[in-house]
């Protein structure tokens, strides 16, 4: 399970980090720029048209998430890849590239 102290310790390459609370989950930043979010547990990185495709071949799946009146809102951000789950150095090239 994913948590602020978690995600530090994976993304020690990219310091210097900094949380905020959001919705029940948190924001990852750095400089002061969203990148990352946590949420039910799961790191999610910033995609982009650049990088999106490359987050989806290595099996990042985006952030869901159903809306008040039932729709699914489909975010900019994919799950961290499975491989880079437990790999500091792996965390820390994909979070390189949603920042």
């Amino acid at each position: 399970m994913m948590e602020p102290k978690c995600v530090r310790e994976l993304l020690a390459g990219v310091e210097p980090l900094s949380f905020r609370r959001m919705f029940g989950g948190w924001g990852v930043y750095r400089d002061g720029r969203m990148f990352g979010l946590i949420a039910d547990g799961e790191l999610y990185l910033k995609v982009d048209g650049e990088t999106e495709a490359t987050f989806a071949a290595a099996g990042g799946e985006p952030f869901v998430f159903e809306m008040k009146d039932g729709r699914r809102a489909v975010m900019r951000y994919r799950r961290l890849p499975p491989e880079a789950q437990d790999d500091p150095d792996a965390a820390a090239g994909w979070a390189r590239l949603a920042i």
